[in-house]
């Protein structure tokens, strides 16, 4: 229950990702933005681990997981920014959230052929309500129409494309995470976070940005870096791997609204009634993916040799 718990406080947090990541980026420029973000959590991350010498449980940790799990992790960080980054205006990048936010939908779809989970008929549908969702998005806060997406598709086309790779990298990060990583004692969130840092610097060292700064600023880099970024990603980790993945991951769908409402007030965006039509779609189409899982029977109790019912374990 600890690790559920946590995993919703992560959802909780991840809502104002958004709005603070597009914030600073106006003040500092993306990649000024993403590399001071993630170096400074991961440094953190990595001092705690250093000091609680938990340090060595990375030894310990599967390949797969260090290096699978960890490459989908930073990709996603640099999709993510990136998308943020590049989109043209505020109302774009409430689009590019909502896009982005397709993963808990995604992340129940693909549990069935990653971790095996048993799903009825309306698993398809629920997912093409969530990208329908999606496209409506692009509309960028006017009326619906055939044109205006097309419009929306085209003038910001780039945006859009690196928030939908996000949302794919995030739910089988979220999946595989577990499938590789399992009960594994430790967690190597702080050095992917790091290794998203030094990505992330390499990139700031080929193109020449004028970061501001200012006190809201570094309060706003310090909130980023230690909240949404470092608590919420070891937070959610926690949950993939070993609380209930699929109940916090339907949980997440309420994300796209929380953080729609959380943007429009921080950024001064009046939203459209398409973006709102939107996020409900989104919010809709995963939870269709949830109610089209089925768990598995319980496995029949083994008898142990004193002839008593040993309980199956969780």
């Amino acid at each position: 229950m600890r690790y559920t718990l946590l995993g919703i406080l992560a959802i909780l947090l991840w809502s104002s990702t958004t709005a603070l990541a597009r914030s600073l980026t106006e003040q500092l420029g993306t990649t000024t933005t993403a590399a001071a973000v993630f170096l400074l959590s991961g440094a953190i991350g990595c001092t705690h681990l250093v000091l609680s010498r938990k340090l060595g449980r990375l030894r310990r940790l599967p390949r797969a997981y260090l290096l699978g799990s960890g490459g989908l992790f930073v990709l996603y960080m640099v999709c993510l920014y990136l998308a943020i980054g590049l989109a043209a205006t505020r109302v774009q990048v409430i689009g590019v959230g909502i896009i982005n936010y397709l993963w808990p939908g995604l992340t129940l779809v693909f549990s069935v052929p990653l971790l095996g989970k048993r799903a009825r008929a309306w698993l398809l549908p629920g997912a093409l309500m969530a990208f329908a969702g999606g496209a409506l998005a692009m509309a960028q806060g006017g009326s619906f129409s055939w044109s205006a997406f097309a419009d929306g598709l085209m003038a910001g086309s780039v945006p859009y494309l690196l928030a939908l790779v996000a949302a794919l990298c995030w739910a089988l990060y979220s999946n595989l995470s577990r499938r590789w990583g399992g009960k594994a004692e430790g967690t190597a969130v702080p050095v992917f976070l790091l290794a998203s840092g030094l990505v992330w610097l390499a990139l700031r060292c080929l193109f020449a940005e004028a970061p501001q700064w200012t006190l809201r600023s570094a309060a706003e880099l310090l909130y980023m870096a230690t909240l949404p970024t470092l608590a919420a990603y070891t937070f959610w980790e926690a949950a993939m791997r070993r609380g209930n993945m699929v109940l916090v991951a339907a949980l997440s769908y309420f994300i796209p609204l929380v953080s729609t409402a959380i943007s429009c007030v921080y950024l001064g965006v009046r939203p459209g009634a398409n973006l709102w039509t939107a996020c409900l779609l989104v919010v809709a189409g995963a939870v269709v993916c949830k109610l089209s899982l089925r768990e598995r029977a319980p496995a029949p109790a083994a008898i142990d040799k004193s002839g008593g019912a040993a309980k199956n374990g969780q």
